[in-house]
């Protein structure tokens, strides 16, 4: 099965800015608008699983505190840790 890659990109550009909390919807909204045109497709395909973890998590993670569980250390989940808002 072959991946579009644009359509990607509008799914996960969707997806970071209507999180259902208004931190997430901006956190998430700008890391994707800076990172998402220089991702390779293994890249934003890691990124795409990555948005299915749940606002808490995701904030949890982002500010050093206790997850419920383990996130994946990858390529994405390193950029989003040392992402400046």
């Amino acid at each position: 099965m072959s991946i579009n890659i644009d359509e990607l990109k509008k799914k996960i550009i969707y997806r970071s800015n209507y999180r259902g909390t208004n931190e997430m919807d901006k956190l998430l909204g700008k890391f994707v608008k800076k990172y998402i045109n220089d991702l390779q497709k293994e890249d934003l395909i890691e990124l795409d699983k990555f948005l299915n973890i749940d606002d808490k998590n995701l904030y949890n993670f982002y500010n050093g505190f206790d997850t419920e569980f383990e996130i994946e250390k990858n390529n994405i989940s390193l950029l989003f840790k040392n992402f400046k808002y």
